[in-house]
């Protein structure tokens, strides 16, 4: 038995509440005890005896280990009253007890509990000298929960009873399996921490906010813990395997209030090292050019993860490249995460509730890219009542709705957000103001509860840009995903998700300025996969985890087209492409002792390349042209052109130095069978992705990194280091003057690289208190060289250069500090290196005109970057019975207003070559935000 740590002074001092909510008929006495036992002891502890008498009699003890760990216990009784045996064992101690009418024994040092209710205490009411305040809070109900928002007062020290109950004392071990969720909404929570002191065991939920734990029988007191809400326990007597869900409570403290949190150690305890998760209280922290609340600005301020310049949205992760990183929202994936020229990202921040970016120990059940993965997840819906938000900013209006359909069944999250962006173009010089551009999106979840052992998700995500600059060519680009998610509970141990799903990513652009030469570009993108993911929880020491994925690719690879009758432009078609890349994976998490825990697994992963294709063959050790072709081989329809396959490692170890420190390290090794191709730095829209192919290889990632990890305060401040080496082959650069779209032939065009990364990063974090944020510092390089002998062609002389993305140094500052429940300032401060280019060094004379020689590629750097943003939430009164709740952000993007430069370009002005650099923002940009909940 693991006795009841529940913190007993605050129980006593709160005791005629606890009197007056869950019976209005106890008697607390000592004569109450009407049940004997019969028992011999022999220097037992008090545990032990305790043991003895819950297994006789039913009754349970509360008390404090303190209290009792010293008393040992030699007493031999026979049909003794429970009361007498306890005055024995405590006679000339100063240990007192007090038996209720439920059979509860409360064991007290140094005073007794009184045995007469208060006279303050009448008909519901609790009287004190200033006023008169009624308690309404309900008492639980579904496996011990409530359903009213409010925890009840004592709802950490009822006893829930698990199992099959029995009067023999419990033995070996249980398993106890449940969900976490939110009081106020029924929303789960992923990530929370779920243990037992003695012996400490632990658990994390999923991304469902489930857990499953192994437990010795007998009394525990279960803790929970998860970041902006309340810890709360509960005191379990298990029996045998059985199930508990827990209710947690949105943490709302006192400014002057000193709060220590104890157990916040997930950071140290789990295996995983260079993650991060991020909800959606510190996302809301990171300022953004227009006071939309961005997922990816958020991510961005993580240490390792950087982008190529300002608005940019997508993401190179410890040295990779933006097609390296897997982007999920609910299971699917997003090829192009940006809106509005990179402004935005594609997420709606008020449908999301979990993020979280895998950029070192990358589980297993991921796979297809080398970098990163960053797994975004919805909120799952109020299951209470419909509720909803909205918002209005500079550019963008917003909604979002949530609540059941089906009571207790079935819930849903519906977001729409749409922009009114086209007025600003008004406000350009004359000849930016025929420039137009929009953006939406929807995104739309449902979660049906079909039972107790079977649940059903579909997930729905469409959006959609279109804009024109300046010209009269328009361009639009669009994402849509669907997926249906079925999680089906076996028991305690085992639960499978089966998902099916369809993800596309399409682009068109359109020139009618001359209808002679109107022309309409268009290139999609189409996935249809299958996933099998299996989670099971042998035993405390070994957690498995395996299936199996497939994904079949369909992409159209560019179609160009006259636009109109008029037009004279001839049509061309690139041939399509289709593939299959499958997967199967098993990952084991061993408990070795307390202080160590492995991580395992591997990933067999294969990728087919089919037909229709035609496929050229190169004259061996020659340049992959037109002049080198030896033969051209056609493949019918699904015929098998290319096969890859490779074993993907992963491993990771936690060693625990002390209870606030650990070390971990970490082995991966990783396959990505699909490339972007792209003229620019940033996610374009025109971006295309090729699939591997005969001469194309699959990219290869591998990637060790070591991290020291240290907690300090009372474990409210956290801080980590983490060194990193990554070795990245296959990745594709491009010739001098390379075509990428409309390319037949790409392979001619491009040429595969060895490149490598390294660096370390240094994290400080303080989640708690009035003043809170992070800071971030982060060194890496990024280099690759071509060893790509069929090239043509040598870059840099064979020998390692600057990848675009490579900036040594970076630093973030997030900070905030909250003035009151209502006010709150955020600075936020971000330097970094600036990015790699190649600039013109000399001019020379060549058949009588002057040409511009090169320095090396990426040779220069752009100037370094720097910004500060500053910002003021002000959020409505927090009356809890009111129709809405509003709150401002106020705000200056860009405080200093520097001048960063995006890019550097050159201009031949009246024969002079001049060089102009190029910022996005180059002044300091205020905003205004507005937001409703209701």
């Amino acid at each position: 038995m693991i006795n009841y740590r529940n913190k007993m002074k605050y129980f006593i001092y709160s005791l005629p509440l606890f009197l007056l909510l869950f019976s209005a008929q106890i008697s607390l006495a000592q004569n109450t005890d009407k049940k004997t036992i019969t028992a011999d002891f022999n220097q037992a502890s008090f545990e032990n005896v305790v043991r003895k008498i819950e297994a006789q009699t039913g009754y349970h003890f509360f008390y404090e280990e303190d209290d009792v760990d010293s008393l040992e216990i030699t007493l031999s009784v026979k049909n003794v009253f429970v009361s007498s045996f306890l005055d024995q064992i405590f006679l000339n101690t100063p240990l007192n007890y007090t038996i209720d009418s439920e059979g509860h024994i409360f064991i007290t040092k140094g005073f007794s509990i009184s045995t007469n209710l208060g006279s303050g205490i009448v008909k519901g009411k609790i009287k004190s000298p200033q006023k008169e305040k009624t308690e309404t809070r309900k008492d639980v109900t579904k496996n011990g929960e409530n359903t009213t928002g409010i925890l009840p007062v004592f709802v950490d020290n009822k006893l829930y009873d698990i199992g099959i109950k029995t009067n023999a004392a419990p033995k070996g071990t249980t398993n106890l399996a449940g969900y976490i969720r939110q009081i106020e909404t029924g929303e789960t929570i992923a990530g929370a921490l779920v243990y037992i002191d003695k012996p400490r065991i632990q658990t994390v939920t999923d991304q469902f906010g489930y857990y499953s734990i192994n437990l010795p029988a007998g009394r525990h007191t279960l803790n929970v813990e998860a970041p902006g809400r309340f810890d709360t326990k509960r005191q379990v007597m298990l029996y045998s395997d059985g199930s508990l869900d827990v209710d947690m409570q949105e943490k709302v403290v006192q400014l002057k209030e000193v709060r220590i949190e104890l157990g916040k150690v997930k950071n140290i305890t789990s295996t995983t090292m260079g993650s991060n998760r991020l909800d959606m209280t510190s996302i809301k922290q990171v300022s953004t050019a227009l006071g939309e609340v961005d997922v990816l600005r958020a991510i961005l301020s993580l240490p390792g993860v950087k982008s190529v310049g300002e608005a940019a949205t997508g993401l190179n992760v410890r040295g990779g490249a933006t097609d390296q990183n897997l982007i999920l929202f609910n299971g699917s994936t997003i090829f192009n995460p940006s809106h509005l020229f990179g402004f935005f990202s594609a997420f709606d921040a008020d449908v999301i509730k979990d993020v979280t970016l895998y950029k070192g120990s990358i589980p297993a059940n991921y796979g297809g890219r080398v970098s990163s993965v960053l797994d975004i997840t919805s909120l799952d819906g109020n299951d209470k009542k419909i509720t909803g938000s909205a918002g209005i900013g500079a550019l963008t209006g917003k909604i979002t709705l949530e609540g059941p359909i089906i009571k207790d069944k079935t819930t849903f999250v519906l977001g729409v957000r749409s922009t009114y962006s086209n007025w600003i173009f008004g406000m350009l010089p004359e000849e930016y103001r025929k420039s137009k551009a929009d953006f939406r999106d929807v995104t739309l979840h449902i979660r049906h509860k079909a039972n107790a052992k079977n649940t059903i998700y579909l997930n729905g995500y469409m959006s959609g840009d279109k804009f024109k600059l300046n010209s009269d060519t328009s361009y639009s680009y669009q994402n849509k995903d669907f997926n249906v998610q079925w999680k089906h509970i076996y028991n305690n141990k085992l639960y499978s998700v089966i998902t099916a799903g369809w993800d596309r990513y399409d682009y068109n652009s359109a020139d009618q300025k001359s209808p002679t030469n109107a022309y309409e570009l268009s290139y999609s993108i189409d996935q249809f996969k299958l996933n099998a993911e299996f989670s099971h929880f042998l035993s405390n020491k070994h957690k498995l985890s395996y299936g199996l994925n497939t994904t079949y690719f369909k992409v159209q690879s560019g179609t160009f087209s006259p636009y109109g009758k008029t037009s004279l432009i001839a049509y061309d078609k690139v041939p399509s492409e289709q593939g299959i890349e499958s997967a199967l994976y098993l990952s084991d998490q061993f408990t070795v002792t307390p202080d160590l825990t492995l991580e395992g697994g591997i990933r067999f992963s294969m990728f087919n390349y089919l037909g229709p294709q035609e496929v050229r063959s190169y004259a061996p050790g020659q340049p992959r042209q037109e002049s080198t072709i030896t033969s051209i081989d056609s493949y019918g329809d699904g015929k098998l052109i290319k096969t890859y396959m490779a074993p993907e490692i992963r491993f990771s170890a936690r060693y625990t130095l002390t209870p606030t420190s650990s070390v971990k390290i970490s082995f991966n090794t990783l396959q990505q069978y699909i490339h972007m191709l792209s003229n620019t730095t940033a996610v374009s829209p025109t971006d295309i992705w090729k699939l591997s192919d005969s001469h194309i290889k699959p990219q290869e990632g591998k990637q060790v990194s070591i991290g020291f990890y240290k907690n300090l305060k009372n474990n409210t401040i956290e801080t980590s280091v983490e060194l990193y080496y990554k070795w990245i082959d296959n990745y594709l650069d491009y010739k001098s003057g390379a075509t990428l779209i409309m390319n037949h032939h790409i392979e001619t065009d491009v040429f595969a690289t060895k490149g490598k990364s390294y660096g370390v990063e240094l994290l400080i974090k303080k989640a708690t208190g009035k003043l809170n944020g992070w800071i971030t510092y982060n060194y890496s390089r990024s280099l690759i060289k071509q060893n790509d002998p069929l090239a043509g062609e040598k870059i840099n002389n064979g020998n390692y250069y600057s990848n675009n993305f490579d900036q040594p140094h970076s630093a973030t500052i997030i900070g905030n500090y909250r003035i009151s429940h209502r006010f709150s300032i955020s600075l936020n401060a971000t330097y970094s290196t600036g990015r790699p280019i190649t600039l013109p060094v000399g001019v020379y004379n060549y058949a009588g005109s002057s040409r511009l020689l090169y320095s090396d590629r990426n040779g220069y750097r752009i100037p370094d970057y720097f910004r500060t943003d500053f910002s003021v939430n002000i959020e409505g009164n927090h009356k809890v019975k009111q129709l809405t709740h509003n709150s401002w952000t106020i705000g200056v993007y860009n405080w200093t207003a520097r001048k960063n430069a995006y890019s550097i370009y050159f201009v031949a002005e009246n024969g002079m070559v001049k060089g102009y650099k190029l910022s996005i923002f180059g002044t300091a940009i205020p905003f205004i935000t507005y937001n409703i909940r209701f």
